[in-house]
């Protein structure tokens, strides 16, 4: 069978278009909060630390819930998992609206974090039951790629919906659309061998894989005693607190640094988060072109880690530059960078860890990212209370991916599959 042969059905890429869907609406909800920071913290008396709590509330249920849900994904399966997570974090983004305390956002932003945190589990999972490996780093580049549309969406809406209706309506439009999603997933996701949709061609692409050994869950004491899954867990510690510092105070830096309000900040957001969205389809493009060119699935997906953490680099130059179009276009690139990196991680525990682990796999690894983001959010309130300045977190946010690659290359030299446990009934 040839790759031409597969493209006569195309039922996969519907499923990545749905998981797509999610990460947008997932990142819109999230992003809120962000973009509407200079205006409570006007209106409800916020100063730095509060809002930081208030972010660190989000990072601290992120960690524990990535670390649940993942286990719970595995155990319910893809579609009731993410059902479940979706709903979570549905009514969470509605009853932002009701919240008027710093401790009351919290309590809002802590029952978020717990229901998003299936969204990359779930969706990593989905992937590798929808996917031959040769495609899973561009399906995750593309879903992934929701991630920052979301991103760049809420700029456009949020500025708009506030002056329009309140900024309470812009919580409530935001979470309703996950709802609306999730009568979509219900009603059309399933394996592809009950998919009535799909052809028997496509079928057998998706499986074309070597068969696995293990088929059933696998404890979470065995997977933490491999370095392969502390690579993924490390790598994740070191950057994912970059990307959350891009999401909760990018729309901050640019107020501060270039005294730009909510209205005129959306063209750069709209350029930052869209910079994001192009790395992270071709960070997955770049590893996924090299296997075709027939390199090693080591040698690809290290190279495309490679890429993206010298990339990154530049984002130093954003602190002390006063043209805020090259602050802007470092940024970008970036954020791109980050993407492009997380999508080639994210494929790593698909590439390395059978499908009845990655959702655990991928859950401790995006729990280690959150805790790093727990303690970015408290050393970002309190370096910006203090000195009012971006230059040290640029400085740290240039250089923590080169640390990341060495870590990674180091627990894990060869990316090849784990012998994994059986976890027997």
């Amino acid at each position: 069978m040839t790759n031409g042969d597969a493209l006569t059905s195309h039922r996969r890429w519907f499923v990545c278009a749905l998981l797509f869907v999610a990460a947008t609406i997932n990142y819109m909800d999230r992003q809120v909060i962000a973009l509407l920071k200079p205006t409570l913290q006007g209106q409800l008396g916020w100063n730095e630390i509060g809002y930081s709590n208030i972010v660190f509330s989000f990072q601290v249920a992120y960690a524990a819930g990535l670390l649940l849900m993942g286990r719970t994904i595995d155990r319910l399966g893809t579609k009731k998992g993410f059902s479940f997570a979706v709903t979570v974090w549905s009514i969470a983004a509605v009853a932002h609206a009701a919240a008027r305390s710093v401790a009351q956002f919290a309590a809002a932003r802590f029952a978020l974090g717990l229901g998003e945190s299936g969204n990359f589990p779930a969706s990593i999972r989905a992937v590798a039951e929808w996917f031959p490996k040769k495609e899973r780093a561009l399906a995750t580049g593309i879903f992934n790629s929701g991630a920052n549309i979301g991103a760049v969406v809420a700029p456009l809406a949020v500025p708009w919906i506030t002056y329009k209706f309140g900024w309470q309506m812009a919580f409530v439009a935001t979470g309703a659309l996950g709802l609306i999603w999730l009568l979509v997933w219900w009603a059309w996701y399933r394996l592809p061998e009950d998919d009535p949709h799909i052809s028997s061609v496509e079928l057998n692409y998706i499986r074309s894989d070597p068969p696995e050994v293990i088929s059933r869950g696998v404890p979470l004491g065995a997977l933490v005693s491999h370095r392969e899954t502390w690579a993924i867990a490390l790598g994740r510690l070191l950057t994912d607190p970059i990307w959350y510092i891009y999401l909760f105070w990018a729309p901050d830096f640019l107020s501060r640094r270039f005294g730009l309000s909510l209205k005129s900040m959306a063209v750069p957001l709209f350029l930052i988060y869209s910079g994001a969205t192009v790395g992270s389809i071709g960070g997955g493009w770049i590893s996924s072109a090299l296997l075709k060119l027939g390199w090693t699935l080591d040698r690809s997906r290290k190279s495309a880690l490679l890429v993206c953490a010298l990339a990154v680099v530049p984002v130093i130059l954003a602190a002390y530059t006063e043209h805020l179009w090259l602050a802007v276009g470092v940024v970008a690139i970036a954020a791109g960078a980050h993407q492009g990196w997380s999508a080639n991680m994210y494929t790593l525990a698909s590439d390395m860890f059978p499908k009845s682990a990655v959702g655990s796999v991928v859950g401790f690894g995006s729990m280690a990212g959150a805790i790093g983001g727990m303690f970015a959010a408290k050393a970002v309130g309190y370096i910006l209370q203090r000195t009012g300045s971006y230059t040290s977190i640029f400085l740290i946010a240039g250089t923590a991916y080169l640390a990341a690659f060495v870590l990674v290359q180091l627990l894990a030299p060869r990316v090849r599959p784990v012998a994994l446990q059986l976890l027997r009934s």
